[in-house]
Parts: structure tokens; C-alpha cells; sequence
């Protein structure tokens, strides 16, 4: 009888000991990323290639925003059967839906059209491992974001000021394409709002763009990669795994201290920020889509330490990790961060509108318009 519970006992610890590690294998594809098969191409000329699309994304009405936000989602598949997930896994879906769009595409919304592409993400389980192959993975998932940008450009956009926001795994993609695609073209960079990549991490010595400095600066950088003050595993985490772009294509690890742009101060900045500048935290999660929700102000402090944001933790228990074993490892139900951001973004497309050599987009005329023709008479 004791040697039988002894041996519960022992399964049970080894259970509780290693159950990450069991419960990251089983989100393991088993297959080289060599000869995997990914899954089906995105067509962005199609809506079902979109998370969120304007009800008509060719051209825009008076009551429509006066810019676009190109949104480049975190992630939201956990993996197992994928190293990359088809847009239409019911389950990724269903976390950008609920978690993903209010907390953070949110604080965009009041000023912007939201275009924010389905693409062949890299599972959760690319993110959990070091391997080769999850790096292969999430180098994959850029070809994607390329191609829906480039759509969103030539079929959409039409001069518009514009906003690109990323988030986490989103982000290192969105890094990526503000390198390739924004910085090299004066036409893009001088519409461009800024760029948001929340919790991702950008050598702080050599951005895609310039970094935000000023509150009211536009066509800058603002990215930032956070822990909770006393959290010394997720410090070192960041430091020692946080994959950045070289070479152009490579993704390898950052050497170096990340860019560190306060979102309660609006700039890149070492300076404490108290918590009675903060705007507003929230919990949007399964908040109706569109809905603007309550912001609790005052909620943390936070201030840039060799490249990670160090943030208090916030005296609500709202801002509490919840969900299951995978959620818990993506994007937090929460933001806390969402009215400062929201200023932010609204500060600066307001500068950027009253400037006034900037350039006024021309509403496109959409397919299928009848043009009336008017009789000329002769003046003699």
C-alpha cells in the first residue's frame, strides 16, 4: 500500500514538475520545417482573407476615419498539426475575436478604417522552442504579411495616412516590413502616422525607422517589450530570446538593449513615468466589437531599464493572467496601456492633418459609378 502510493505520489510530482514540457510537446508539428507542407496561400483580393475589412475598403464616405490601420495580429494558434496555421482555424479566430481585436486593435478604431490580414501565422509552439525550424516558420508567416500589405497598398489605400501596428510575433513581421517597404519610399513615409509594435523588440541601435522622441512626432517607431517590476525570469527571457531581423531576411537574437518607447510618456525616454499619467488600462476581452470600453486610469507606473519597459503591477484584479495553459502564453486579455496609446495615436494624426503641406487623398470613384455627362452649351 505505501510503495503504490508512494508511486501516485511520484507520477504526480513529475507531472506538476514537467508539465510545461508536456504540454509544449503536444503543441509540437513532429515534422523538419523543410518537409513540411503549409497550408493553403491567402487570397487578399477575397474578404475571408480578413480578420477586420471596411463593409467597403475600395473608397470611404464623410463619416469614415481619416486614416487606414494595417494591423498585424499576435499570436493566436496554438499549433500541433502546424508550424504556420491556416486563416481559418476556428480556434485562432476565436481568440483574435474575443481578446485580440478589443484590447488591441481598439484604441485605433475612433480614427482609423482597420485592415488587419489573416495570415499562416507561426504557432505558438515556434515561440516555446529554439529550434531552426520555428525560426524558418515565423520567416514564412512574413511572405504573407508582404503580400497583404502590398494588396492593401494598390487596392485600398489611395493616399491615405496611414497607421501600422504589430503586436508581438505581428510586430517582428511589421519590423520587417516598415524595413523593406516604408522606409526606402518618401511617398510611404511621409503618409505615415507611425508604427505601434507592442511587445516586440527592435535593436534600439538600429530601428527600420526613426525612433519616437516627441509625443507629436510622425513617421516614427514606438516599440517597447515590457515585464513587471520583480520579474526577474521574464527580464531575462526577453534578453536572451527576443528575435530580431539581420541581414534582411535572418531572424536571430538581439544583441544589445531593445528600443524601450514609454507609452505613458508618448516618446522614447528613460524618464520615470508615474502612474498618475496614465490614461487608461482596461479589459476589453469579449467586449461587442466597436464598443469603447471603460478605462481604469492610474493602474501602473512604468519606466524604460536597458531596453525592457518595467512596469508596476496593477492594483486591479482585472489585469490578472486568466484562461487556459496556451493562453496564457499569448497576448493578455487586457491592455494596459489602451487610452495611452489611443492619445497617442490621435496626437499624431492630428499633426500630421494640420500640417499644411500635407497631401489630401482623392476619394477613388468606386467600380460601377455612373458618370453623367453634361451637355455642353456655346457661349458665343
Amino acid at each position: 500500500m505505501g510503495a503504490a502510493l508512494l508511486l501516485v505520489g511520484l507520477v504526480i510530482t513529475s507531472a506538476v514538475v514537467w508539465r510545461d514540457d508536456i504540454l509544449r510537446t503536444g503543441l509540437d508539428p513532429k515534422e523538419p520545417f523543410q518537409t513540411y507542407e503549409p497550408p493553403t496561400v491567402p487570397q487578399y483580393g477575397q474578404r475571408e482573407a480578413w480578420s477586420l475589412l471596411p463593409a467597403q475598403p475600395q473608397t470611404w464616405g464623410d463619416d469614415d476615419p481619416p486614416a487606414d490601420v494595417f494591423f498585424v495580429g499576435p499570436t493566436s494558434y496554438d499549433g500541433g498539426g502546424h508550424w504556420n496555421g491556416p486563416i481559418d482555424d476556428p480556434g485562432a479566430d476565436q481568440f483574435f475575436r474575443r481578446t485580440v481585436g478589443p484590447n488591441y486593435v481598439g484604441p485605433f478604431v475612433r480614427m482609423g478604417r482597420v485592415f488587419a490580414p489573416r495570415y499562416r501565422q507561426a504557432s505558438l509552439y515556434s515561440m516555446l522552442t529554439l529550434r531552426d525550424d520555428a525560426r524558418e516558420a515565423r520567416r514564412f508567416a512574413y511572405g504573407d504579411v508582404r503580400e497583404a500589405f502590398a494588396h492593401y497598398l494598390s487596392a485600398y489605400n489611395h493616399g491615405r495616412p496611414f497607421v501600422i501596428v504589430g503586436v508581438e510575433q505581428g510586430g517582428t513581421l511589421a519590423a520587417r516590413l516598415l524595413a523593406e517597404v516604408v522606409a526606402d519610399d518618401p511617398d510611404l513615409s511621409r503618409r505615415l502616422v507611425a508604427a505601434y509594435l507592442i511587445e516586440t523588440a527592435v535593436p534600439a541601435d538600429s530601428p527600420p525607422i526613426p525612433l519616437c522622441r516627441r509625443p507629436e512626432e510622425t513617421g516614427c517607431l514606438a516599440a517597447w517589450v515590457s515585464a513587471y517590476e520583480g520579474d526577474r525570469e521574464r527580464a531575462q527571457m526577453l534578453r536572451d530570446r527576443s528575435l530580431v531581423w539581420s541581414n534582411g531576411d535572418q531572424l536571430v537574437n538581439l544583441q544589445g538593449p531593445a528600443a524601450c518607447y514609454n507609452p505613458l510618456l508618448g516618446a522614447v525616454s528613460e524618464v520615470e513615468a508615474p502612474a498618475r499619467l496614465a490614461k487608461g488600462a482596461t479589459n476589453a476581452t469579449n467586449l461587442e466589437w466597436g464598443a469603447r470600453p471603460a478605462l481604469q486610469t492610474r493602474q501602473v507606473s512604468a519606466t524604460c531599464e536597458a531596453g525592457i519597459l518595467r512596469v508596476t503591477r496593477p492594483r486591479s484584479a482585472a489585469f490578472r493572467p486568466t484562461g487556459s495553459w496556451a493562453n496564457r502564453r499569448k497576448m493578455p486579455g487586457y491592455n494596459l496601456f489602451y487610452g495611452d496609446i489611443e492619445a497617442s495615436y490621435e496626437l499624431r494624426l492630428s499633426a500630421l492633418l494640420s500640417d499644411p503641406s500635407f497631401p489630401r487623398a482623392a476619394r477613388p470613384i468606386p467600380r460601377g459609378a455612373e458618370v453623367q455627362t453634361l451637355p455642353v452649351r456655346r457661349i458665343d
